[in-house]
C-alpha cells in the first residue's frame, strides 16, 4: 500500500496549500475590486470537497467501469466544447468556458480525463487482440480521436490545454511500446503543429519573443513575467510570510491562477517551493510505480497517461513562472484556483487510487486493516500483561485438549497419594 499512501498524502498536502495561497492570494484582489475577501476562497472550498468525494468514490470504482464509462465521457466532452464554441464566455481572448447554472464550467479540463480513459481502453484492447505489429492499426483511430479533440480545444485558443492532450497521447504510445521511429516521427509531427499554432497568432509570437529576449520594463508587455521573478527573488530563504506578500496587489496578473506559485515563493521562500516541487516528486514517484507493478494493460496505460500529464502540467507551470519555459497560461495542479482544473485533476487522482488498490499485495494489505493505533504507554502495558499470562498458563491450566490424557492429580505430581500421606511400597511377597 505504498503507493496508495503516498498518492493520498502527497495529494492532501498539495490541497492543504493550494486552499492556503488561494485565499492569500484572491484576498487582495477581491477586496482592492471592493467585494467580500472570502468569496474565491470559498468557491474553491467547494470545489475541494467536490473533488474529495469523487476522488474516493473513483478510488473504490472498479477498472471495468472506468472502461466501460470512457466513451461516454469522450463524447460528453466533445459535446461541451461545442457548446463552448456556439455559447462560450470568453475571457482574455480565449473561448474555454460555458455557465453552468451560475458556475464557469471549462471542458478542455475533463477533455484530458476523456482522453487518457479512452486511448488506454483501446490500446489495451488492441493489445489483447494482437493488433499492434502494424503502424496503421496502432494509430488509427487512436490518432485521429486526439487530433479531432485537440482541434475543438485549439478552435477555443487554449494553446496550453491542447499541449497537455498531446502529453497525455505521446505517454500512451510510449508505454505500449510504439517503435522508436514511428515515435520520433509522431512526435516531430506534433512540434510542427504545435509551432504553426504559435505563428498564425501575433500574441502567441509576442509572448515566445519577450521570452527570447527577457527584456521590458516592470508594467510593459512582459509584466508578468518580470513581476513573477521579482516576487520569488524577494522571497528569500524563508519568504515575508504568509499573507504578507506585495506582489499579489495587482503587480503579478493572474496570481490567483497561471502565476500562483511565485505567491507562494514571495511568502514562503525557497523552502516553501522545494517542498512543493518534492510533493510533486513523491506523487510522480508513485504514479510511475503503479505503472510499473500494474499486469493489466489498460490500468498500465492509464496509470502512466495521468501521472505524466499532472507531473508535465505542474512543470510546465513551475518552469513558466521562473522563466525557463515561455508563458503558457497552465494551471498548477491542486493549488492554483480553478473548479474544472481541481474536479479533473482529482478525477485523475482517483483513477490512480483506483489502480493501487490493485496493485500486488494490496488485496491482502486491505482485507487485514490497520492495526488499532495505542499511545506507546498503553502498547507496553498490554504487551507485558500478555507474556506474562502466557508465563503462568501451563500452571494455572486444569483442562487437557480433546484426545489428551487426563491429567495427573496434584498429590501425585508430588509424589504423594490424594490424601497427603506419602504412597507405601508395594509389598514385596
Amino acid at each position: 500500500m505504498t503507493s496508495y499512501y503516498l498518492i493520498i498524502g502527497t495529494t492532501g498536502l498539495l490541497l492543504a496549500i493550494g486552499l492556503v495561497m488561494v485565499l492569500s492570494t484572491s484576498s487582495a484582489s477581491q477586496l482592492d475590486a471592493g467585494g467580500s475577501p472570502y468569496s474565491v476562497f470559498a468557491k474553491q472550498l467547494a470545489g475541494a470537497v467536490a473533488g474529495l468525494a469523487v476522488m474516493l468514490v473513483l478510488a473504490r470504482t472498479p477498472p471495468r467501469l472506468l472502461r466501460a464509462v470512457a466513451y461516454p465521457l469522450l463524447l460528453a466532452t466533445i459535446a461541451g466544447l461545442m457548446l463552448v464554441l456556439a455559447f462560450g464566455t470568453s475571457v482574455y481572448g480565449a473561448e474555454r468556458w460555458i455557465a453552468v447554472g451560475g458556475i464557469q464550467v471549462q471542458p478542455s479540463e475533463f477533455a484530458k480525463l476523456a482522453l487518457l480513459l479512452w486511448g488506454a481502453d483501446l490500446l489495451a484492447r488492441k493489445e489483447k487482440l494482437g493488433q499492434l505489429n502494424d503502424w496503421r492499426t496502432l494509430l488509427i483511430p487512436l490518432l485521429p480521436g486526439a487530433a479531432a479533440l485537440a482541434m475543438l480545444v485549439m478552435l477555443g485558443d487554449d494553446l496550453g490545454t491542447t499541449f497537455l492532450l498531446l502529453v497525455i497521447l505521446l505517454a500512451l504510445l510510449w508505454v505500449i511500446g510504439t517503435p522508436g521511429r514511428l515515435f520520433a516521427g509522431i512526435l516531430g509531427l506534433i512540434l510542427f503543429a504545435l509551432l504553426l499554432l504559435i505563428v498564425v497568432q501575433p500574441y502567441r509570437i509576442e509572448r515566445l519573443t519577450g521570452y527570447l529576449s527577457q527584456a521590458g520594463g516592470p508594467t510593459g508587455p512582459n509584466q508578468q513575467g518580470i513581476q513573477g521573478k521579482w516576487a520569488i527573488g524577494s522571497g528569500g530563504l524563508f519568504g515575508v510570510g504568509l499573507g504578507d506578500s506585495k506582489e499579489k496587489w495587482g503587480w503579478v496578473p493572474n496570481a490567483t491562477n497561471d502565476f500562483i506559485f511565485a505567491i507562494l515563493g514571495e511568502e514562503l521562500g525557497l523552502v516553501g517551493t522545494v517542498c512543493v516541487v518534492l510533493l510533486y516528486g513523491g506523487f510522480a514517484f508513485a504514479g510511475l510505480r503503479i505503472a510499473r507493478r500494474m499486469t493489466d494493460p489498460f490500468m498500465r496505460l492509464a496509470a502512466a497517461g495521468a501521472t505524466a500529464w499532472i507531473l508535465v502540467q505542474a512543470l510546465v507551470n513551475i518552469c513558466a513562472v521562473v522563466g525557463l519555459l515561455p508563458i503558457t497560461g497552465v494551471p498548477l495542479p491542486l493549488i492554483s484556483a480553478g473548479l474544472s482544473s481541481l474536479l479533473a485533476t482529482m478525477a485523475a487522482i482517483g483513477v490512480l487510487l483506483s489502480f493501487a488498490r490493485r496493485e500486488p499485495g494490496a488485496r491482502e494489505a486491505l482485507a487485514r486493516g490497520r492495526p488499532r493505533w495505542r499511545p506507546p504507554l498503553v502498547g507496553a502495558l498490554l504487551r507485558r500483561t500478555a507474556a506474562s499470562g502466557q508465563r503462568r498458563r501451563p500452571a494455572r491450566s486444569r483442562l487437557a485438549a480433546p484426545g489428551s490424557p487426563a491429567p495427573r492429580a496434584r498429590a501425585d505430581r508430588r509424589g504423594g497419594a490424594a490424601g497427603g500421606r506419602p504412597a507405601r511400597p508395594p509389598r514385596r511377597e
